[in-house]
């Protein structure tokens, strides 16, 4: 069991029933031409989330925590895509529309896929959401259940929209949610402190928040127990 400092108060979970989460790390919210400019946001904020979140990866993956990613988008013909959704707002590209990086936030195309410091490796899932939270409307649910997962390490992309959506679906399914704070991100300073204090809020409401140094540091120890068990054993 690995313990980490968090609020409202200390986090206790078993790596090997858990998994970390990047939620929507995609070209299109991070990078210029993409979703997030055309909603006029300035997409260099979120950017600041990707090296702390690479650190906690690359832990994540030596310890053998599980790793699943998500990205929002719609199948190319738009079934999937409520014309409420792509008429909302004043975007300068909307849902479909061709844009530098592609059609926008649509699946396949350029803008759609993963930043290249993040991209996952071979057997980690990736979950396509056409919805906000990555249960709507996927197979998350399901492969969560096959691999006996329990707890969910949330990071990702905005911390008030999508990363609090999962949250907030996984709480009422009955998963433990943690979620490093500085391992997420908004367009706005204010919507991710508030995000973030909501989670935690009146004991933990939502989930636990905590930063990603000493869970980096206790996925690493745990990395250097298990290579040191392994050369035991085969010497």
């Amino acid at each position: 069991m690995l313990r980490i400092a968090a609020q409202p108060g200390v986090f206790e979970f078993d790596p090997a029933h858990a998994a970390l989460v990047l939620i929507d790390m995609q070209r299109d919210f991070l990078e210029p031409g993409g979703f997030g400019e055309s909603l006029g946001n300035d997409v260099s904020k979120l950017t600041k989330v990707v090296p702390p979140l690479r650190r906690l990866l690359d832990a994540a993956r030596a310890s053998g925590l599980a790793v699943i990613h998500t990205r929002e988008g719609h199948r190319p013909d738009l079934a999937d895509a409520p014309p409420a959704k792509i008429a909302r707002g004043q975007p300068s590209q909307r849902i479909g529309d061709a844009g530098p990086l592609g059609r926008i936030l649509v699946r396949g195309e350029t803008g759609q896929d993963i930043i290249p410091e993040l991209y996952p490796l071979p057997g980690e899932p990736v979950i396509d959401k056409p919805g906000k939270g990555a249960f709507y409307a996927t197979d998350f649910a399901a492969i969560l259940k096959h691999r006996a997962i329990d707890t969910l390490i949330v990071t990702g992309v905005t911390t008030e929209v999508c990363v609090h959506t999962t949250v907030r679906e996984a709480n009422d399914r009955g998963y433990r949610c943690l979620v490093p704070g500085d391992c997420c991100g908004s367009y706005f300073d204010e919507f991710h402190d508030v995000g973030l204090a909501m989670i935690a809020a009146q004991g933990g409401i939502f989930g636990w928040v905590c930063e990603s140094a000493p869970l980096v540091a206790a996925l690493t120890a745990l990395a250097v127990q298990k290579t040191a068990l392994s050369e035991a054993r085969s010497a």
